[in-house]
């Protein structure tokens, strides 16, 4: 791994210090090892400014990134060939658990707006960006639906939003990204909790037919999983 990404990683995870051991354990080992943290910052898909709407935001690992992010940049310290980070995206996050959000309040000291708030009844400001990474195969297929809609409606033209989910039609790799999540869900006391997945094809297709225009990047590189981020961007209108 390039030395400035690293620095980079260990800077947002450093952020966790304060929250002690298994909270710094926890960042650090989550940005080390999902390739999709670097690759939203590698592949340029958060824009410079306006605002981002993290939700299910968890602990704020992505916005304590892009906070790390812009601070390292303006030291000069950046991976070579990267496009600059945010500069001055205005950072809010929303989540349901109240443990994260008082944890990312405490990490994020002030550098983001943390909104305890399930996201099926957050109705959001205007967005530049709007991320939904491993969120909504906890919901159904409705609630699922309803968040894209609204999310996609906040998002300026030229906005993007970002969803990570896995993609059900990949075989082996799916079924062990099942199995993980649901052994995740057992330890969190949900054994019988439902998880509901799409293909790949599915969300594109369900994507697009809310005015998106969607590319797609793997991301489960070095890991067992079949994880797919969607790179969706709003359409600019020909008078915006």
């Amino acid at each position: 791994m390039d030395r400035a990404v690293e620095r980079m990683l260990d800077s947002a995870a450093g952020c966790y210090a304060a929250a002690g051991r298994v909270a710094k354990g926890f960042a650090s080992g989550k940005l080390r090892h999902d390739p999709m943290y670097a690759a939203l910052l590698r592949l340029g898909c958060l824009p410079d400014r306006g605002v981002l709407a993290d939700l299910g935001c968890g602990r704020g690992l992505l916005l304590a990134l892009i906070a790390a992010a812009s601070e390292q940049f303006g030291r000069g310290d950046w991976p070579a060939g990267w496009p600059p980070p945010p500069s001055q995206l205005a950072l809010h996050g929303y989540d349901v658990n109240a443990a994260h959000v008082t944890l990312a309040r405490r990490v994020l000291d002030g550098r983001a707006r943390i909104t305890l708030q399930d996201v099926r009844e957050t109705r959001l400001p205007p967005c530049t960006a709007v991320a939904l990474l491993d969120v909504l195969f906890y919901l159904d297929p409705d609630a699922q639906e309803q968040v894209l809609l609204h999310a996609a409606m906040a998002l300026e033209p030229g906005g993007v939003l970002l969803l990570r989910e896995a993609d059900a039609a990949h075989g082996l790799a799916f079924l062990m990204t099942r199995w993980s999540e649901r052994t995740l869900e057992a330890l969190r006391g949900r054994p019988r909790g439902r998880l509901y997945y799409r293909s790949a094809r599915e969300w594109v297709t369900l994507l697009s037919s809310l005015g998106l225009a969607v590319r797609t990047e793997p991301m489960s590189t070095g890991t067992p999983f079949a994880n797919v981020l969607f790179v969706c961007r709003k359409a600019v209108t020909s008078d915006g």
